[in-house]
């Protein structure tokens, strides 16, 4: 078992365990192909409360050639074209000014930075992505972010007025060096913004498929203002969004340009109300876990006999079904927008992924969805599918059939 990535502590505490799990976006090409197996366990540091894997799969295995493409769904377009301009605004960027992104993807939000006026510039270690953003007209460096690419970054375009990492800084193993690395970026008063996943959206939804090894950490307001704090930044803003069923996005500093308001204060206090420093929370939330998977496969029971297949093949379908034990005994296949996921066989399970053009011909009697954050847009697409009997199955937050 690894130490606290934040304050070194080595005597983390394992709290949860979902078995060995396949690597989340690990498709196969064939079905009978071996894939391998990594525990997939979560702990918690009682001394800084950054909760964390307890075990790192090497990142080649998992990044250098990437299937998930940010632009696939219009809930997060609208999402980064939102950040986009809300940043813009803030802090009265545009032209002259310069926005690095961290595990840039196809390049989506810096689209959005490019339009309002901003030199942009990404940074994404799969090959296959980064010739997408590259095409999309995007200046992108291939490769992970460390000292070398932050120095690529310096040479062609200086010191950055904003950094962004969304998605991103729950995949790094080595947090002290990216927070290094990102200090070399920043100008002056340059801003550095992560978007993650929250700790307590998980904690109080029960969304543990949101869990795999792609994400390392899994945190809270109070282990990342630590964090920083050991770094000399400071956060002066936190805020949480909608994006996964629930994230966090964290405003940094290294000086004192930008004025501190109350939402940090806010958002500690509800930590602490929600026992985040607390491990029995945490055990609290292994029992949950394990009810509901409990609860999920009674009711599938039911629909025994019935054409089941899933909607969405994101990462956290993977944990899902793996920790459910749901295969093709239950789900024909999986519908799936995304065309480099169209073909491929889902981790573990090896239930076939078909494009979501099929599903008006193939007509199922329940859906699955697995892509439950985006549950409103399928459903808002999928009206004249259940008009003619089609029946959803949305499995968190909350178990609902609709």
């Amino acid at each position: 078992m690894i130490s606290c990535r934040v304050c070194g502590n080595p005597s983390v505490r394992k709290v949860l365990s979902l078995g060995n799990m396949p690597l989340a976006n690990g498709f196969l090409k064939d079905p009978h192909e071996e894939e391998p197996r990594f525990p997939l366990e979560l702990a918690f540091c009682p001394r800084c409360t950054m909760v964390q894997l307890t075990e790192v799969v090497p990142p080649d295995l998992m990044f250098r050639h990437y299937v998930y493409v940010t632009s696939t769904t219009k809930t997060f377009q609208s999402h980064f074209w939102k950040l986009a301009e809300d940043v813009t605004q803030d802090f009265r960027l545009g032209k002259g000014s310069t926005a690095v992104d961290i595990g840039s993807n196809d390049g989506l939000l810096l689209s959005g930075f490019r339009t309002l006026g901003l030199d942009v510039i990404g940074i994404e270690p799969a090959r296959n992505i980064a010739e997408l953003a590259e095409k999309n007209g995007i200046e992108t460096v291939n490769g992970f972010f460390g000292k070398i690419s932050a120095e690529e970054v310096l040479r062609r375009k200086g010191k950055a007025d904003v950094v962004t990492a969304t998605n991103v800084f729950a995949h790094v193993h080595d947090l002290r060096l990216f927070v290094e690395c990102v200090k070399m970026l920043l100008s002056e008063k340059g801003v550095f913004i992560i978007e993650v996943q929250y700790l307590g959206d998980m904690l109080e939804k029960l969304t543990f498929d949101n869990i795999y090894h792609e994400h390392l950490s899994y945190f809270s307001l109070t282990a990342l203002r630590r964090l920083f704090s050991l770094h000399g930044m400071q956060v002066f803003r936190a805020q949480r969004v909608e994006s996964h069923g629930g994230s966090i996005r964290v405003y940094v500093q290294m000086g004192g340009a930008w004025k501190h308001d109350g939402s940090v204060n806010r958002l500690l206090e509800y930590e602490r109300s929600l026992g985040i420093a607390d491990a029995a929370t945490y055990e609290r939330f292994a029992s949950r876990v394990h009810a509901t998977k409990t609860r999920l496969l009674l009711e599938l029971q039911r629909f025994v006999g019935k054409q089941i297949c899933g909607y969405g093949a994101p990462a956290k379908a993977s944990t899902l079904l793996n920790f459910c034990g749901i295969g093709l005994e239950t789900l024909e296949c999986v519908f799936e927008d995304n065309p480099l996921k169209v073909g491929l066989y889902m981790p573990g399970t090896h239930i076939p992924i078909v494009s979501t053009g099929e599903l008006p011909v193939r007509q199922p009697d329940y859906v699955l969805v697995l892509a439950w954050n985006f549950a409103e847009e399928i459903l808002a697409k999928s009206v004249e599918l259940r008009k003619a009997g089609t029946r959803f199955i949305v499995p968190l937050p909350e178990l609902r059939v609709l």
